[in-house]
């Protein structure tokens, strides 16, 4: 894998600008491990333009990072790569949503990228402190000292601004996630529509079955109920001697119905109800 062309740094403030959610992820990550009071420290060797240069050689990054003493310190740190196979994985997921590659060929990363590792059982940042290993040949006995502390914090600022360092990290450079991106959009064919049905009952009118004009009259046939105070009878029997004032009003509720029933099939056969 080829590698990156030395970068020069003179003031970490300078590349500083609005942060991106990765590159706040990145040194979220580190702190979770204890690491922020270190990180606090290196910071300032940061601002004070103390880390030289940085170097990617493919994931390993190589970096000097000057100390108190006259020479430089050296720096070395990378993450464990993925295998191929596991690429694989994550690339057939990014490519399989229009969306991530759109971003991607943005140079920005969508929130819901690392699922995209998770699913293949992997993750983009580091999962624990074991994951990162770091070497520097100053003194101090400590990991991270605060000339590796200072490289994990400027990483964050690279990262801001090239979110394809990550993947780096891991083994894939920005062209060749990218190549492989457009190799597989370009090669996967488009969805076939799907065939037609073998059998398709043929288009029948059904207003033939539509009767608009009304029935003669002999044709239709109304009665009134045989039993017009039907409903009367699902009342429950009365325990005792019904008294003359309910026999009176159920005759008056017999009466109401069987009128009532007889004006129904009189309407209905539109003739007028009789006076």
């Amino acid at each position: 894998m080829a590698s990156e062309p030395v970068v020069e740094v003179s003031d970490g403030d300078s590349a500083q600008g609005r942060q991106h959610w990765w590159s706040e992820r990145w040194i979220g990550v580190l702190e979770s491990f204890g690491w922020r009071r270190r990180l606090e420290r290196a910071r300032n060797y940061v601002r004070e333009g103390r880390v030289l240069t940085l170097e990617f050689k493919g994931n390993q990054v190589h970096a000097q990072v000057q100390g108190t003493a006259p020479e430089p310190y050296h720096v070395k740190l990378h993450l464990d790569a993925f295998s191929e196979e596991q690429w694989q994985y994550v690339i057939d997921g990014m490519a399989q949503k229009a969306f991530y590659a759109a971003k991607l060929l943005a140079g920005e990363l969508p929130p819901s990228i690392e699922e995209v590792f998770t699913q293949a059982g992997l993750s983009l940042f580091p999962f624990t402190k074991f994951d990162i290993h770091s070497r520097c040949n100053c003194p101090d006995p400590v990991n991270p000292c605060k000339h590796i502390g200072a490289v994990y914090y400027l990483l964050g600022q690279y990262f801001n601004e090239d979110p394809f360092l990550l993947f780096q990290l891991r083994g894939k450079t920005k062209e060749e996630i990218l190549q492989r991106l457009r190799h597989y959009r370009a090669t996967t064919p488009s969805p076939v529509p799907a065939p037609p049905p073998l059998y398709e009952p043929p288009k029948t009118d059904a207003s033939f079955c539509q009767y608009r004009q009304p029935l003669p009259p002999e044709l239709v046939v109304l009665v009134p109920s045989g039993q017009p105070y039907a409903v009367l009878s699902v009342l429950p029997p009365f325990p005792h001697e019904v008294p003359s004032e309910v026999a009176q009003f159920m005759a008056t509720l017999e009466q109401m119905y069987s009128s009532a029933s007889l004006a129904a099939c009189q309407l209905a056969m539109s003739e007028p109800p009789e006076a």
